[in-house]
């Protein structure tokens, strides 16, 4: 018998695309705010509602759900949002698992590389560092800390929090925004441009999931950031030559940034490094390491 997976965030990319890496080997559930297909069950973290009927002899949760941070402006009210939507969700299982008395073999959590903080230094931070002090660490570290209550309440024998870089996708995301201005010769770096952007290609993210979900010696958090570093200026000079276009016009003075998206323009204009290495020391091996490969992959068919 296949063991069931339940999947949170079912409407974003990367669970679109590890669900159908996986499909073959798991029983996959959905929760979602509405209901279309009968493997998906109905949620409300608002109201804080669950069809408990997911969670029916349920081995593995993978925890996706979250406000996207970067879509809107940080408002107090969106500042809200993007935690609730990601503490009060885990909290909504957490009490549903413990009503049922169901342990999950594995919790595995989406988490950011923001972990560290907002900045431009030339540390490249390990998971053994501490968390940063600014907004975007904050979430990040109660949003490992509401994954970290299920082992601490006897809910999953191990939890995986998985530190993700900027996921690069031909169908949404950073790149999506980045392709179309370099396409029409108005593209160019954000700020100094020298700020990081740790990233890391669709198919190793949702490969770190799949691997995490097969191999119970994985415990704990791992970046998931690709090994080799870009900076801002870097991966805009790298799109612009993979879509062979050039760059002409002057990087976008960060006051620009800061007028049309206030507090989250630090979080464009700011960026350091993150160690992969933790991650390849489980024997996981990139498929995409090289920055111009990747982008090879994800936009050969947009030329």
């Amino acid at each position: 018998m296949k063991e069931i997976v339940l999947i949170t965030g079912a409407s974003g990319m990367i669970a679109r695309q590890l669900a159908k890496k996986i499909e073959k080997e798991y029983e996959l559930r959905f929760l979602t705010r509405k209901k279309e297909h009968s493997n998906e069950y109905e949620w409300d973290i608002r109201k804080g509602t669950i069809d408990e009927a997911a969670l029916d002899n349920v081995s593995h949760i993978i925890h996706l759900a979250g406000a996207n941070i970067s879509e809107k402006r940080w408002t107090e009210e969106r500042k809200k949002e993007l935690i609730s939507s990601r503490i009060d969700s885990a909290a909504l299982l957490r009490t549903a698992l413990k009503k049922n008395k169901i342990k999950l073999k594995s919790f595995i959590s989406a988490s950011g590389i923001n972990f560290y903080g907002t900045e431009t230094t030339e540390k490249i931070f390990t998971e053994n560092d501490p968390p940063g002090n600014d907004f975007l660490s904050e979430v990040v570290v109660l949003w490992e800390k509401a994954a970290d209550d299920f082992k601490e309440q006897n809910l999953a024998e191990r939890v995986v929090k998985i530190r993700t870089a900027v996921v690069l996708s031909e169908k949404e995301g950073a790149l999506k925004k980045m392709v179309p201005p370099i396409q029409y010769y108005i593209g160019s770096p954000l700020g100094s441009g020298k700020q990081y952007m740790p990233w890391i290609h669709i198919e190793d993210i949702c490969s770190i999931y799949e691997l995490s979900l097969k191999n119970s010696l994985l415990d704990g958090a791992y970046n998931a950031v690709s090994p080799q570093h870009a900076t801002n200026k870097g991966l805009t000079e790298k799109i612009a030559e993979v879509l062979n276009k050039p760059l002409w016009m002057p990087n976008v003075p960060a006051f620009i940034l800061k007028l049309i998206f206030g507090e989250l323009a630090s979080a464009i204009l700011e960026g350091s490094r993150a160690s992969s290495k933790k991650i390849r020391e489980t024997g996981f091996q990139f498929q995409f390491p090289d920055l111009k490969e990747a982008l090879d992959n994800l936009l050969n068919n947009e030329k």
